[in-house]
């Protein structure tokens, strides 16, 4: 891909980013100095479709900001007050759970840190709304707070995150480091943690199973330099954990601070600037989010062309921003965030706290599994008349089923599931034997399994009845199976975890601690039956029309044209966010059939045989 930068110094910044090369300081100084607005977007566009295709997401929210008093008195903070102060109120837990309804799938709290709330209320809290609205997914309490948990009430940091997750936490919110500077820190918040005690948090977090988000608070007294090292340290964690979900930018809104004149917000071109720079500096983020409750809706739907990937939500209540003075619209209505997002061009995703894509609010879209095996189709894929959405396997069968896809390379499962309302096309993912990227890591042998727990990804729908069948069949015993949720997980609970896709490659190659045991179950089936095995097919939805379908066929026969014995060439770049050297990568792929002939088809017949006799019907 070729742009005409009108600004040169671009240019060697462009290649790192197409080579996969991560940038540095300097590059990110470049890339804040530069005058080329337009191909900074282009370049932070670039790297967002590497991620997440044609698709924003947004989440159906609910703020609750369950206090404003706070022991605290940072210099930039409009919403906090003091006990007895005339505004100041505290919400009990009724009080809390009446803002929710069933159709909120997340609730995000946060909020002051008053002086004489016990620790049972916020596990309160926390149980109640896991236990009246059990599809509403919790996420509370940033860094700061857990930080103010462990000292008040003499817990550790693990033991309070512990008891939270018990009572339903599923993810925490990226709030409380503001800026990870000493110097912004002791002038505006000297009584907040710092970077080591908010990092300290988060990577206990990550290490207990719970994914985190992450912010920066750009605009106030901070500089270039700090603003950069701040996501330099975040993605040098993220490096350590893998246990981010989403970066946001967020900015300031001076309010009655002082810190700045209370109209002088940052500018648009400042704002477009920093989601694009940090889609370029945090390659190992999944997510960037442009917040519309900070940037307006007018910038935040740019920004969707300059790396932004997520609107966050309908943010019912939020006042902490609007009380600094924030313009937006206290409440963005759902169906306006469909039409910014699709005014955009991008496909509007309705997601979970996971980034679980819910329902897609757009037609013709193709589902596209994210995996380095699956390169080979998409790498030269014509888009033509429809929209690419990145999902692995088993989410994209539960939307197949919900008729909200065009066309995917399915699970071979959710064909099976599906195949009423699809057509099966002609290529597939197959192993000649070894996969390489289906794997149990496990601490025992076969017959050793026997009624033993394993930890199953969330992404798989197929690999899962493929090693249901080889325990039941081959070895002859029965295990108990747990399904993971996406995103970082603890696999210390587990005898044994099934991985598949980039995870399984990534770690089949470095290692999973925990685990001397590594099985890859394409060739246990090999082994077993001297048949390939089918992991996914491609397949169109019937009612999608002649027009669609030929021009599917097109692309993916033009691809698979395009890519043929360049594996190693077209690999590089995923193969590197794997630390998987293009020799590997290009062994790798060459281990794939991609089209689907006689003997796969065989081998289909017989895996769905032996799938209805054991377990049939079984879906975790």
């Amino acid at each position: 891909m070729t742009f005409n930068f009108r600004d040169t110094s671009l240019v060697p910044i462009w290649e790192k980013i197409q080579k996969g090369e991560r940038l540095s300081m300097a590059d990110g100084l470049a890339l804040y100095a530069t005058p080329d607005l337009i191909s900074l977007g282009k370049m932070a566009n670039f790297a967002q479709q590497q991620k997440s295709g044609d698709a924003v997401y947004f989440v159906l929210n609910q703020k609750i900001e369950h206090t404003n008093i706070c022991v605290l008195s940072c210099k930039f903070c409009d919403f906090a007050v003091k006990k007895g102060d005339a505004s100041a109120y505290e919400m009990t837990t009724d009080e809390i759970v009446s803002k929710l309804t069933p159709e909120i799938t997340e609730v995000h709290i946060t909020g002051g840190m008053p002086a004489d709330w016990p620790w049972e209320r916020y596990l309160d809290i926390v149980r109640t709304i896991h236990s009246r609205y059990p599809a509403t997914d919790v996420k509370a309490f940033t860094a700061i707070e857990i930080d103010f948990f462990h000292k008040k009430f003499r817990m550790p940091v693990e033991e309070v995150l512990r008891q939270l997750k018990d009572a339903g936490l599923k993810t925490m919110p990226g709030g409380g480091a503001e800026v990870f500077s000493e110097r912004v820190r002791r002038r505006l918040f000297n009584q907040k943690i710092g970077a080591k005690g908010w990092f300290g948090v988060h990577k206990a977090a990550h290490r207990m199973g719970i994914p985190t988000n992450s912010t920066l608070l750009y605009g106030h007294i901070e500089t270039l330099e700090e603003r950069l090292d701040h996501m330099v340290q975040l993605r040098e964690a993220q490096d350590e954990t893998g246990g981010f979900l989403t970066f946001i930018p967020l900015a300031f809104q001076p309010g009655d601070t002082g810190i700045k004149p209370r109209n002088q917000f940052t500018s648009a071109i400042d704002d477009l600037k920093t989601i694009a720079v940090s889609r370029l500096m945090l390659d190992n983020f999944p997510h960037i989010k442009a917040y519309w409750v900070m940037l307006t809706e007018e910038v935040a739907s740019v920004a969707l062309n300059f790396g932004a990937d997520d609107m966050d939500g309908t943010v019912g209540e939020e006042r902490i921003a609007h009380d600094a003075g924030a313009i937006s619209p206290m409440k963005l209505a759902k169906d306006q965030i469909i039409r910014i997002i699709k005014d955009a061009g991008k496909i509007p995703v309705e997601r979970d706290v996971y980034y679980n894509p819910l329902k897609v609010h757009s037609d013709r879209v193709i589902g596209k599994i994210p995996y380095l095996n699956s390169l080979p189709f998409y790498h030269d894929f014509e888009k033509g008349p429809f929209r690419i959405l990145p999902i692995v396997p088993r989410r994209m069968g539960i939307l197949a089923a919900d008729n909200q896809l065009a066309a995917g390379l399915y699970s071979l499962m959710d064909y099976y599931r599906n195949e009423a309302s699809l057509d099966l096309l002609d290529w597939c993912i197959a192993t000649r034997d070894q996969v390489k990227s289906v794997m149990l890591f496990s601490n025992h042998g076969w017959a050793d399994l026997d009624g033993r727990i394993i930890g199953v990804t969330d992404e798989t729908a197929t690999s899962i009845q493929l090693l249901r069948l080889l325990l039941a069949n081959k070895y002859h015993v029965k295990a108990e199976f747990r399904r993971l949720h996406a995103g970082v997980n603890d696999y210390t609970g587990y005898d044994a975890v099934l991985l598949i896709g980039d995870q399984a490659l990534y770690h089949n190659r470095h290692g999973l601690e925990g685990y001397e045991i590594v099985y890859d179950l394409a060739a246990e089936w090999y082994e077993w039956k001297k048949m390939p095995f089918v992991f996914a097919v491609w397949a169109v939805a019937k009612n999608a029309g002649p027009e669609m379908r030929s021009a599917l066929e097109a692309a993916i026969r033009e691809s698979l044209a395009n890519t043929e014995g360049r594996y190693r060439a077209i690999g590089e770049l995923h193969g590197r966010t794997l630390r998987l050297h293009p020799e590997y990568v290009e062994e790798y792929l060459e281990g794939f059939n991609y089209t689907l002939g006689d003997r796969e088809k065989e081998a289909m017949r017989e895996f769905r045989k032996l799938a209805a006799e054991v377990n049939p019907g079984v879906v975790i």
